[in-house]
């Protein structure tokens, strides 16, 4: 009877380790794909499926920064968010880049900062520093989710894992 009560406690202790979080074997990290860029895009959560909103550069133009004009011309865009909720709405990398779609400056832009309009869209605008403006054919958007990345298996092996964003789009990526 004896053995039969150490063969049971040694089948649970792997589950109520994995319980107490001090399981790592548990706890894998993945990284969603790039989405294909665009003026026009359909956001996507990390899983790859849309998530009913969408974002779109509505113009752009180059001109001086009104806070730094000896700097020289500077990528200024407006986007739009449709779908969106301000308070808590997605964030995708916004990037101008040259006529071959290589990155020449990106930042990630927030629905939540952008503001209401009547007809439902939140619209807002930015800045995109660039080295050599003259190269600036577009802006375009990525249309991965960068609103919420959780944390990694390092980061916490019991809470952490699962599909994160890709990594944030840079100077010289392809898109």
């Amino acid at each position: 009877m004896f053995p039969a009560r150490i063969r049971a406690g040694a089948a649970l202790a792997p589950v109520l380790l994995a319980l107490s979080g001090c399981s790592s074997w548990g706890c894998a990290d993945t990284t969603a794909e790039r989405g294909e860029a665009g003026v026009s895009v359909r956001v996507e959560n990390t899983y790859g499926q849309r998530s009913g909103v969408s974002a779109e550069v509505v113009d752009w133009r180059l001109r001086p920064h009104p806070q730094l004009p000896s700097e020289g011309d500077q990528v200024h865009f407006t986007y739009r968010f449709d779908g969106a909720d301000e308070y808590s709405g997605p964030a995708v990398d916004a990037c101008a880049v040259d006529e071959k779609r290589v990155a020449l400056g990106c930042r990630t832009v927030h629905a939540s900062a952008a503001r209401a309009r009547p007809d439902g869209a939140l619209t807002g605008d930015d800045w995109l520093t660039v080295e050599h403006p003259g190269q600036v054919a577009a802006v375009l958007l990525i249309p991965n989710d960068r609103s919420y990345d959780r944390p990694t298996c390092d980061q916490d092996v019991k809470d952490g894992g699962g599909t994160h964003p890709p990594a944030p789009a840079g100077t010289g990526d392809q898109l």
